[in-house]
């Protein structure tokens, strides 16, 4: 019975993700022609924003497609969610895609298992992430995960399908999946809306600030962790 509900799911989804497909490139594909133009950066903008909540909804739209097909990179919607909204602005609605689209994914699999996720992603990467010696550790999986969403270029999506299979509260899980992202969306919103413009100093200066953040946290994390390890190592002899 549970196995029916999953398919049923599964195709509904898949059914889902299709017609949402199939809008967004009506919707957006004539704009796409000439983004790689000011002037056609600027009519894709102007377009979204005379569309007013319905073009909230679809640069959302596109954020939820991109997530739960992990293999599409989230770098370039998050770079259109700047274009057309500002980086504070882009930032939120970012935010919102992301949180609606991760609950959604949680959820499911904490309702129908791995063989939900098995539809997304390899059963052999599922498999290692089990075999690997942090699956039981609450307070390991905390601080990977939050290093995971925080730091720019790690593949977050694969994580948000695991979520539902740690150890770890609902609620902290969904807080560390959406906020952790900050410098990963920031960067690309403020990016998205320098970008219109050429204004390439901004844009190459707000990648710098926050890969040199995520930078010095990822080495003060390697650190912590080295320094735990020589204490347990020196704890043993």
């Amino acid at each position: 019975m549970k196995k029916n509900k999953m398919k049923i799911l599964k195709i509904i989804i898949f059914i889902l993700l299709i017609l949402l497909l199939v809008f967004l490139t009506i919707k957006l594909g004539p704009l796409f022609k000439n983004i790689s133009t000011e002037k056609g950066r600027i009519e894709f903008r102007q377009k979204i924003e005379s569309l007013g909540f319905e073009g909230v909804l679809t640069i959302i739209g596109l954020i939820f497609v991109q997530i739960f097909l992990p293999i599409l990179p989230g770098e370039p919607v998050e770079l259109l969610s700047g274009m057309c909204f500002g980086p504070v602005g882009g930032l939120i609605v970012c935010y919102l895609g992301v949180f609606l689209s991760t609950f959604f994914i949680y959820f499911a699999v904490r309702k129908f298992g791995k063989e939900f996720i098995y539809s997304f992603i390899s059963k052999d990467k599922i498999d290692k992430m089990e075999n690997s010696d942090i699956w039981d550790n609450s307070k390991k999986i905390d601080i990977i995960l939050f290093m995971a969403f925080f730091v720019p270029g790690t593949p977050k999506d694969i994580f948000v399908y695991i979520g539902g299979l740690l150890p770890i509260n609902s609620i902290k899980f969904l807080f560390i999946s959406t906020f952790a992202r900050f410098p990963s969306i920031i960067s690309s919103t403020i990016a998205g809306s320098n970008i219109i413009y050429g204004n390439w100093r901004t844009i190459i200066l707000a990648y710098i600030i926050t890969f040199g953040i995520s930078g010095i946290v990822l080495f003060l994390y390697n650190k912590n962790k080295h320094r735990i390890i020589l204490q347990k190592n020196s704890l043993k002899k």
